[in-house]
């Protein structure tokens, strides 16, 4: 498979936005204070991680399988370390961690959604879609983090 020049350049741009996920998530699951929520960071870099491999795949010719799994952020069930009621500094950190998270993956999931279409051959577009998918499945589980602990 050989690439356009445009569908080199998105996946380059797909790949900068996911290490910036990986960078993210590996700093954030050093500074939260809940371990659920440090588990759930260090999780979600190293899906990140493995979204980066699949797009360097592509860029050397291969498109990885896909299996088009919609169920992880639907079967997440965090424990809440935290009172519904309580509004301790930590829990305002960690919300703060999970909500700026929230809205890091609803922006790559719209790069996700938007640039799927710069591909003419149906592998990787369906590549793309899994991934995006799985970006919506990351903002699903930090929201049920969000919601377990009373902080939504």
């Amino acid at each position: 498979m050989i690439l356009t020049e445009k569908e080199t350049t998105t996946i380059k741009d797909l790949q900068t936005q996911e290490q910036a996920c990986i960078d993210k998530y590996n700093r954030y699951s050093k500074e939260a204070h809940d371990e659920v929520l440090r588990d759930l960071f260090s999780k979600l870099a190293d899906e990140e991680q493995r979204h980066q491999d699949s797009l360097g795949q592509v860029l050397n010719g291969k498109v990885p399988s896909c299996d088009c799994n919609d169920c992880e952020g639907k079967c997440y069930e965090p424990k809440a370390t935290y009172d519904q009621l309580t509004n301790s500094t930590e829990k305002k950190e960690d919300c703060y961690l999970a909500t700026d998270c929230i809205g890091t993956e609803k922006l790559v999931s719209g790069e996700y959604n938007t640039n799927v279409f710069n591909f003419a051959n149906s592998d990787v577009r369906k590549l793309l879609a899994d991934i995006q998918v799985e970006e919506q499945n990351h903002a699903e589980m930090l929201y049920k983090y969000k919601t377990v602990n009373g902080m939504s």
